[in-house]
């Protein structure tokens, strides 16, 4: 089960819906996906709700610009049968960087251009723009 996957179908559909957030389980990935999509301008805000039982689950508020959703596409990039991981040199550009590349490292979750900034490769997880 990719918990990745799960995650960027319920913002893309969300956000379709025009809905003003939406939830799904949570997981430290998923926080630290989340943290980087409102760094960099993508979501309002997101928090992590106890569920009682060590249960939690993650609520994101969606973020629209004049009724346009900021996320226009978000894709997974690794899926569970076929990990794409890449070095410093090779942090793909996404719409000629106007897009975001979200990638796990052994820094974190960090977006491409922090993944650079720090001098770090690692498992390329979405393209978002």
């Amino acid at each position: 089960m990719d918990i990745v996957s799960d995650f960027i179908s319920v913002i893309r559909n969300g956000s379709l819906a025009v809905k003003k957030s939406c939830s799904t389980r949570w997981s430290g990935l998923l926080e630290g996906i989340a943290r980087v999509l409102k760094d960099n301008g993508m979501i309002k805000n997101f928090e992590r709700i106890d569920g009682g039982n060590n249960k939690f689950s993650l609520k994101i508020d969606l973020k629209y610009v004049n009724s346009v959703p900021a996320i226009t596409e978000i894709s997974t990039v690794s899926t569970p049968g076929c990990r794409q991981y890449c070095r410093v040199k090779e942090i793909p550009s996404v719409l000629g960087g106007m897009g975001l590349v979200i990638m796990s490292t052994s820094h974190g979750v960090l977006s491409g251009f922090e993944a650079n900034r720090q001098s770090v490769g690692g498992e390329l997880l979405c393209y978002v723009w």
